[in-house]
């Protein structure tokens, strides 16, 4: 594993567009990124850092879809041994620490619980399921698995009495919504144009570029492309089929995605230690019931094909509802019913088709696709949010291939945006969990900002990382944060969401940029609401000194 290298400098909003964009070329960018989901911030992000001029655009806000609707975890992928996709399975779990290493404060490691069910898998088949998943990827800092006695170990305590044997293993956690901001921070700070609300409503493909009209909050733009990289999710089929225009005497060929709705319900908090659990169901599925913004748990997933719905649509039924809490209940010595259910989500990945009748068996890896017929086209198919990072660096490295231009690879050892804790803690050693080290930098936090609100203090730092500089600022005193819009949510966190982060609504901020949605009533919602709608002028007027 390489050492970690410093993040780049900060950059604010002035820096959102690529310097000299046309200079010595006919087009406006090398690439043209269409999709702001983890797998096209993270290409954009590397392919910037490689010195290409890249264009991102989104036709909502950056992960508004499959990539803020995930079970949150950067884990290998314990059940798919037995589909035997050793090779996913392994690249997965090289990942892991590679993850947790480059952003401590939207990820951590992570402990699992399964209590066994002798109905389900005799305990020899898991135990070598455990040890090949401890040993098929080297492992720095995360504790490898054991047996654990129930009735002794805190995990136990809200399970039925029936559970006496568990196994304990290491993966995980991530705020998904997160990791793709900081990738797109990343991209625009290494000179890369990442559009928000903007569609891409034709891309037409000549011998040598692609001529692609964006149509977003100030209208039409077009832009002249290198190459396109399809980067679209759910929509990356329907984008070949209905918005790309092939060149003259040629066809865009296309594979079938299989769209496949995952729901998740949140519940008051099930148990109040730090482990998860990961359940067996009679039906051969799994399900997580994982420790979940302080007070809540959160359950999930579900696996139900979609056809010929809209991706962007997906919403959770009452038979996922009831199916979640059927499973979890099989466990917990606590019922779980449908009446506790305070929020729900559903997420639709796309998954490459490899004619599994089972959606819970659909390959989670990933397929990267070129054409060369005339200016390079890339799509990507398929891929989970644990191998985002080494998906990139592959589409990177195609790209390159096809522009003929091959550029170094350099994420594997790079912070994400805000990761870097140095200039906090000093320096960290390869053994240095990354837990330990964001614990770390919030009392360093809390000991220069001793005015600032525990609870606010580890809040920011959660989101923000090392740029809770840029958020807090000049600030002394509470009150110089500006008024509270919504409980422990200043002014100056929005206004530097909307300037630096993207952010258009109230639901960018309650629900992506963080989840405090789900702490705040119905008129606190509304309140943040209402402040960004009062103020999408700022937004204007950062978009102008943008452009």
């Amino acid at each position: 594993m390489k050492i970690f290298e410093h993040e780049y400098p900060s950059n604010r909003a002035s820096s959102s567009r690529p310097a000299d964009p046309c200079a010595g070329s006919e087009t406006d960018c090398d690439v043209l990124i269409v999709g702001g989901g983890i797998n096209g911030c993270g290409i954009a992000r590397d392919l910037a850092g490689r010195g290409w001029r890249v264009v991102l655009c989104e036709k909502d806000d950056l992960a508004a879809h499959t990539s803020s609707s995930s079970t949150k975890l950067i884990h290998g992928g314990l059940r798919y041994l037995e589909y035997f996709e050793f090779s996913l399975v392994r690249k997965a779990l090289q990942e892991r620490e590679v993850l947790l290493k480059s952003a401590p404060h939207i990820m951590w490691p992570l402990r699992f619980v399964m209590p066994h069910d002798p109905s389900m898998r005799p305990a020899w088949m898991i135990r070598l399921g455990l040890f090949m998943y401890d040993h098929l990827a080297r492992r720095e800092v995360l504790p490898a698995s054991r047996s654990v006695d129930l009735r002794k170990h805190p995990a136990g305590e809200p399970l039925k009495s029936a559970f006496k044997r568990g196994f304990v293993y290491s993966d995980g956690w991530v705020d998904d919504a997160r990791l793709v901001v900081l990738n797109a921070l990343d991209a625009r700070g290494r000179g890369a144009e990442v559009l928000t609300r903007t569609r891409c409503v034709s891309a037409q493909r000549s011998a040598d570029k692609w001529t692609a009209v964006l149509e977003g909050p100030e209208g039409q733009r077009t832009v002249r492309a290198r190459a396109v990289v399809n980067a679209a999710g759910p929509w990356a089929e329907a984008f070949l089929r209905g918005v790309a225009r092939p060149a003259r005497d040629e066809a865009l060929a296309t594979r079938h995605l299989r769209l496949v709705k995952g729901s998740h319900i949140v519940v008051p908090r099930v148990f109040a230690h730090d482990h998860a659990y990961i359940f067996q169901n009679p039906d051969k599925r799994i399900i997580f019931a994982i420790p979940y913004q302080d007070d809540f748990t959160l359950i999930g997933t579900t696996d139900i094909e979609l056809a010929g719905d809209d991706p962007g649509a997906a919403r959770i039924g009452d038979d996922e509802i009831d199916y979640l809490c059927t499973q979890a209940s099989r466990y917990f010595e606590k019922p779980i019913r449908p009446s506790d259910v305070v929020w729900t989500y559903s997420g639709v990945r796309p998954l490459l088709d490899d004619a599994s009748g089972d959606p819970s068996a659909v390959t989670r890896d990933y397929l990267l696709e070129t054409n060369t017929a005339a200016a390079p086209l890339l799509s990507v198919w398929g891929g989970k949010i644990t191998t985002f990072r080494k998906l990139a660096e592959d589409a990177a490295d195609e790209v390159g291939r096809m522009l003929g231009d091959a550029r170094k690879p350099w994420t594997e050892g790079a912070f994400l945006a805000g990761g870097d804790l140095s200039a906090w803690i000093g320096g960290t050693s390869r053994a240095s969990r990354p837990d330990d080290d964001f614990e770390r930098f919030v009392a360093e936090v809390q000991k220069r900002h001793p005015w600032l609100d525990a609870g606010l203090a580890r809040r920011l730092a959660r989101a923000y990382g090392a740029r809770i500089a840029e958020v807090i600022g000049d600030a002394r005193s509470m009150h110089d944060l500006g008024p509270a819009v919504a409980p422990g949510l200043h002014e100056r966190e929005l206004h530097y969401l909307r300037s630096e982060e993207w952010a258009v609504s109230g639901d960018d901020v309650l629900w992506r940029r963080s989840k405090l949605g789900l702490h705040y009533a119905r008129a606190e919602r509304e309140q943040v609401d209402a402040w960004m709608r009062a103020h999408e002028a700022d937004g204007e007027e950062v978009r102008a000194a943008v452009t």
